[in-house]
């Protein structure tokens, strides 16, 4: 499983970085972060390219999201 950490940065930055490990035909990747915005966006993109979603997210808002093909 591909590992992408993109805590700290902003829209579209994340989305950016998880488009091009989907682009490459990963079936599995997971992702962390810390912004609301971000995953929101990233989980849509990865709904939309047919992965499933499983999210966590701690009491200070960082998440984890699983996505897989």
């Amino acid at each position: 499983m591909e590992k992408l950490d993109v805590r700290g940065l902003s829209c579209p930055i994340p989305v950016i970085k998880t488009k091009k490990l989907i682009d490459q035909g990963l079936a599995e990747i997971q992702i962390v972060g810390d912004s609301a915005v971000s995953k929101e966006n990233v989980s849509k993109l990865a709904r939309s390219c047919g992965y499933t979603v499983v999210m966590k997210v701690d009491e200070k808002n960082n998440w984890e999201m699983e996505i897989k093909k």
